[in-house]
């Protein structure tokens, strides 16, 4: 990914945005599917967002001490977004979305990361996090898959995948 147009302070937002709205977008998912087990990944993922959120604000913080954080309301860069509409948005369409998301996040995570060639620590926390993105892909993958197979054999069990 080229982010070598944008100032190191559109970065930082539009990752402290991203991470913002994909918090909110797995707990909405959450609170809205019945079965716990796909709920607990949701809750799971809103608290990684979460983590995350607090990692960019301390590098925000460090790096720009006397500038508050000011979020604009669309991206500068322009990364995919969740669309999601509470009991509208199929739960399948969601997880589509979030995968592909999640892996723009890595690219865009291990893009940012060589912005701090000269701050080790900054530069390997943000390869880390860009790490920590693939896993929530392929835990979305691995969510996917299940719903394919439970769908293919024409399996329905209780609390099983239900959503919107």
């Amino acid at each position: 990914m080229d982010i070598s147009i944008y100032s190191l302070q559109d970065l930082l937002l539009a990752a402290l945005k991203s991470e913002i709205d994909s918090q909110k977008v797995y707990s909405g998912v959450a609170r809205q599917v019945d079965n716990f087990m796909l709920r607990d990944r949701f809750e799971f993922l809103a608290a990684e967002e979460n983590k995350h959120q607090k990692i960019f604000t301390a590098i925000w913080k460090e790096r720009y001490p006397s500038e508050k954080i000011v979020l604009p309301e669309k991206s500068p860069v322009p990364l995919p977004e969740i669309v999601f509409e509470e009991n509208k948005t199929p739960i399948s369409s969601v997880i589509d979305q979030a995968m592909k998301a999640e892996m723009a996040a890595y690219d865009f995570y291990n893009a940012l990361s060589d912005k701090f060639r000269e701050e080790p620590p900054v530069k390997h926390m943000l390869a880390y996090v860009a790490n920590m993105e693939i896993g929530h892909y392929k835990l979305l993958e691995t969510e996917k898959e299940a719903m394919a197979n439970l769908e293919d054999a024409d399996v329905t069990w209780p609390n099983i995948h239900l959503g919107p």
